[in-house]
């Protein structure tokens, strides 16, 4: 039975208008993208069969081109678009963390950076730099690799945080094995960087550590 013949509460697209996106099913928002199906399957079932194959909506997402074209009804023009997508909606989280006092947002925190590291397949460290009513300046990746095996250099951090004239910052860094748990190479370099940041009074907000679907704050542990 096609997409058309169905009720209307439960066509895809009439139902994101009745219910908002929010009542959708990860096929059904992913229906919507693919907008047909193939012989046979509609884009719902192209959608469920689509999630099965890849294993979930964030594998599918964030596959490279090469293993996104194997997928039924899937192609270049579609990775283009899907691309343009998830940085459209990482643009609009940071445009709004641009107008918000940033730690007084932590939830909006948490999902930007979620976005921006979640599944990252190499250590990023990245920074939030920080005016003195605590909005964004910028977020910069500073550092590639692993804590242990590639430093988190201080006085790198300390001299960015200069240049944008920032008054406080908050650093990220995500665990590409998933497990948010912070080890003790986390604890230390943030002891570090502290520090150093104290030496020209540059306040220290939070440290997180992103995993799979996971973030944990150091502030929150009392840490910092």
């Amino acid at each position: 039975m096609s997409i058309k013949d169905w009720p209307a509460d439960e066509r895809p697209r009439e139902k994101l208008l009745q219910k908002g996106a929010m009542a959708l099913s990860d096929a059904e928002l992913l229906a919507i993208f693919l907008r047909t199906g193939l012989p046979g399957l509609s884009a719902v079932e192209l959608a469920r069969t689509l999630l099965n194959d890849f294993g979930s909506l964030k594998a599918l997402m964030k596959a490279p081109l090469a293993q996104f074209c194997q997928g039924k009804g899937l192609g270049a023009a579609k990775y283009v678009q899907l691309q343009a997508v998830m940085e459209l909606s990482q643009r609009c989280m940071l445009q709004s963390l641009q107008h918000e006092a940033v730690f007084t947002e932590p939830a909006l925190v948490k999902r930007y950076l979620s976005q921006q590291l979640g599944s990252a397949s190499r250590e990023v460290f990245q920074v939030l730099f920080l005016d003195n009513q605590h909005r964004l300046l910028k977020s910069e990746p500073l550092f590639y690799g692993t804590i242990d095996a590639s430093p988190v250099y201080p006085r790198v951090v300390v001299q960015q945080a200069l240049t944008y004239n920032a008054a406080a910052v908050i650093l990220a860094h995500n665990h590409p094995s998933g497990v948010a748990e912070p080890s003790r190479a986390d604890r230390s370099i943030t002891e570090r960087l502290q520090q150093a940041l104290q030496l020209v009074d540059i306040r220290l907000l939070d440290h997180l550590v992103v995993g799979d679907g996971e973030v944990v704050s150091f502030a929150e542990r009392g840490w910092l």
